[in-house]
């Protein structure tokens, strides 16, 4: 994966849509006005993901009073991919899917995506991380909900695979709190496994992405919503476009602001300021 930038920014528009592709069109349209480098959906089959207890149950909806009616409503077919497909390639971003089963990610490549989503719930899907690996793009793999040996045998996989991957430390709540964070796993994600790390937040605000890039993150993952009060249980996790505005602006801005830690010396900037602040009868030259 490379994009010539400091850091890779997906933003995230998953089901925040609500199932109108105007607003899914608004939704790159702010990616794209923010400056990320691709936006991401998720792609489930009802009927397989959920069982017919599950879909029968009550659920008050905009668009009715069961799970059912809920999730149809949430959930993008092929015309509505097709629209999205043509208005990202003319829009100049990139888009791609999480995938939540294996027929879900057979319809994807029709498309012939550049990048794959493994979602923190479907790290324990062998079958479907297995049809991923395979088709060997660039994966990004959500770690939430996770225990290392877990993360062992999804990274194993991949591997055995040859299929490349960037690891995202992700916490699954929404919103995460601060204490859930757990910033410096990136660090630790980076040192046990040697491989690209990125971060995948919920969080409130943009304080903990934007440290995930001060140690070591080279992919942030957020998702945005035109309006956090609008229906769904991830829009209150979710950046309106000031917020990702300015995540895009401080995650570009860390590299240049940590710089290498390596030499002390006087810069060029630093010079004339010197000659005209110092005392200078006993200055040191070294």
């Amino acid at each position: 994966m490379k994009t010539g930038k400091d850091v890779f920014i997906i933003a995230e528009i998953g089901i925040n849509h609500n199932g109108d592709v105007e607003i899914a069109k608004k939704l790159i349209d702010m990616a794209v006005d923010c400056g990320c480098d691709a936006v991401k959906f998720q792609k489930r089959t009802i009927d397989i993901v959920y069982t017919k207890e599950q879909l029968d149950s009550y659920r008050e909806s905009p668009w009715g009073t069961t799970t059912r009616a809920q999730k149809e409503a949430l959930e993008f077919g092929k015309e509505e991919y097709d629209i999205i497909d043509e208005y990202c390639k003319k829009k100049g971003i990139e888009w791609f899917a999480s995938a939540w089963d294996e027929k879900s990610q057979e319809f994807l490549r029709q498309y012939n995506l550049k990048y794959n989503k493994v979602a923190s719930a479907m790290l324990t899907h062998r079958k479907l991380l297995e049809m991923i690996a395979e088709e060997g793009k660039h994966t990004f793999i959500s770690t939430g909900m996770a225990t290392w040996e877990i993360i062992d045998e999804v990274v194993d996989l991949f591997r055995n695979k040859g299929c490349p991957f960037t690891l995202m430390h992700c916490v699954s709540t929404y919103p995460s709190d601060d204490e859930e964070c757990n910033i410096l796993m990136v660090k630790t994600l980076k040192e046990r496994y040697d491989c690209p790390v990125g971060y995948s937040g919920h969080e409130r605000g943009i304080l903990p992405s934007v440290l995930a890039v001060a140690f070591g993150a080279t992919v942030l993952e957020r998702h945005i919503t035109l309006d956090r009060t609008m229906y769904g249980s991830d829009q209150a996790a979710s950046l309106e476009k000031r917020g990702l505005e300015l995540l895009v602006r401080d995650a570009r801005r860390v590299r240049k602001i940590l710089g290498d830690g390596q030499v002390k010396m006087i810069s060029e900037k630093e010079l004339p300021i010197a000659k005209k602040l110092r005392y200078h009868e006993n200055l040191i030259h070294r």
